[in-house]
């Protein structure tokens, strides 16, 4: 039986505490930007995003899919601020441009459906 090395640092496999700045183009043809910070995703927290899509009534036993909430809940968990800073309000105003490139850098919550292969083995 092949002998496989146990992992010794257990920070290797934990989520960083700083967030990284990314600059988000506010208009194709301008110079401005707009600073967000994004935290690192936990597993847990990938999982949460992930079950915010589906809404199911107990009551009709109907299943729907809501994008909005996903995304609700991906901006609370994971941006830290931005610069300048925006409220509920301006983010429900954001233009679909500024927008788009701030939910392309955003955690995916479904990559985990990506899995390795190999993390299966005994």
């Amino acid at each position: 039986m092949e002998q496989k090395k146990v992992l010794e640092n257990k920070s290797k496999i934990l989520v960083g505490t700083k967030a990284v700045e990314h600059y988000v183009k506010i208009d194709p043809e301008g110079e401005e930007y707009l600073k967000v910070w994004i935290k690192e995703p936990t597993y847990l927290q990938l999982e949460q995003a992930q079950m915010k899509l589906f809404n199911m009534d107990m009551d009709s036993k109907e299943v729907s899919f809501d994008m909005n909430e996903v995304y609700r809940y991906l901006w609370d968990a994971f941006v830290e601020r931005t610069e300048p800073a925006l409220n509920a309000i301006d983010l429900l105003r954001l233009k679909p441009y500024v927008g788009t490139q701030i939910k392309n850098i955003l955690p995916d919550p479904f990559s985990l459906m990506e899995g390795d292969t190999d993390l299966k083995e005994i």
